[in-house]
């Protein structure tokens, strides 16, 4: 695991490096082909996390959180620098994600991932229970979607794996 005076979390929206985060969201499974423009909406209207090197203040790693401050929450883009993953910083980011939302006592934190349930799992996040169907509206906008290459009928693709904080509604 990361040596914590190696990197720090951080809440502050004003830290975030916007060209860095685009760079490292387009070069993952679920981003590319997303415009900066995007990216940097996306991220003004949602709730930012960051982890830096503290040393020289370059981001490594990146979060958003979309909610509505009461009820809700989806946790998405969650980055880590591929050159640094495996050294505990995605735990730094998600466990700072964690404590950050906490006091909004939340009832459901929900997030999306092919790849790293059991990262999340160690936070505490289970699979969504087989009754619980993901459904999805398409929309013309956001480029592709989870497990679909075009032309598959979204109606009858089943979603990624997923898990709720809390107990279902």
């Amino acid at each position: 695991m990361t040596d914590d005076s190696t990197y720090e979390f951080s809440t502050d929206p004003d830290r975030i490096d916007a060209a860095r985060v685009h760079e490292l969201i387009v070069d993952t499974y679920w981003g590319p082909g997303r415009s900066r423009e995007m990216m940097d909406a996306a991220t003004a209207g949602s709730r930012p996390y960051g982890v830096y090197r503290r040393d020289t203040g370059a981001q490594v790693a990146f979060a958003r959180v979309v909610t509505d401050g009461v009820t809700f929450a989806w946790l998405s883009d969650v980055v880590v620098d591929p050159s640094l993953r495996g050294q505990g910083i995605g735990k730094l980011l998600i466990g700072g994600v964690i404590a950050d939302l906490e006091p909004l006592g939340l009832r459901r934190t929900l997030l999306a991932t092919a790849d790293a349930q059991s990262l999340y799992e160690q936070f505490g996040w289970v699979r969504v229970d087989p009754q619980y169907t993901w459904m999805e509206l398409p929309g013309t906008g956001a480029g592709p979607r989870f497990g679909v290459s075009a032309g598959t009928p979204t109606s009858t693709t089943p979603g990624p794996q997923a898990g709720p904080l809390g107990a279902p509604a």
